[in-house]
């Protein structure tokens, strides 16, 4: 699935994660579990009247023999952005049969507020924006809480998508889970792959 390229190519100018457009194209993965369908998991940009931006993610997981379903997932939250500044997230998420919800927002003070109090300030973990190599923690958007990390930068890579190989720089995120994502030179969230419960888990960028 994921293919060396010769280190040459590690010279190419590649955008770090997280410099994006204002409003960037949107994204969606089909999402595979030891090689097969799985689910999707989709990413909307989307401009608001007030000039901030709106990302829309949802994530649709499951496992099943014929109509009986034996494992299902769902992730829905909404992230507001002004400046390259979260304003405010919203998520819900259903897990093993429970679903929890929470809403983040900043109060007039700029800090992060949530219904238990400040949280710290930072990246979320919903991938797209992208992280930069020694990011000691991020934002669970699952929890809507802080997570530690360690994200690396493994280097120019091909990943498969729904056009073909295409090369991009890869990023290792290990916490509860170790991630492996691929962003292209634009800084296009592009790839992700992880296993977990010995299950193996492929992202494949669909061709829009």
């Amino acid at each position: 699935m994921i293919q060396a390229i010769p280190l040459a190519l590690a010279t190419l100018s590649f955008a770090t994660p997280g410099a994006l457009a204002d409003t960037p194209d949107d994204v969606t993965f089909d999402v595979f579990r030891n090689g097969s369908p799985f689910g999707e998991h989709r990413v909307e940009f989307s401009e608001r009247p007030d000039g901030r931006m709106e990302v829309e993610i949802e994530i649709g997981l499951r496992v099943g023999f014929g109509p009986v379903t034996v494992f299902r997932y769902e992730h829905e939250s909404e992230e507001v952005w002004d400046g390259g500044e979260l304003v405010s997230l919203t998520a819900s998420t259903l897990k093993d049969g429970d679903r929890t919800r929470y809403a983040l927002s900043r109060d007039e003070a700029g800090r992060l507020i949530s219904q238990d109090g400040w949280i710290e300030d930072l990246v979320p973990s919903s991938h797209w924006s992208g992280y930069m190599a020694g990011l000691p923690a991020v934002l669970n958007t699952e929890t809507g809480e802080p997570m530690d990390v360690t994200i690396e930068d493994l280097g120019m890579d091909r990943v498969e998508t729904g056009s073909g190989l295409i090369d991009a720089r890869r990023y290792r995120m290990t916490g509860s889970v170790t991630v492996d994502l691929w962003y292209d030179a634009e800084g296009r969230w592009v790839g992700c792959a992880f296993s977990i419960r010995d299950q193996n888990i492929v992202y494949r960028l669909r061709d829009n």
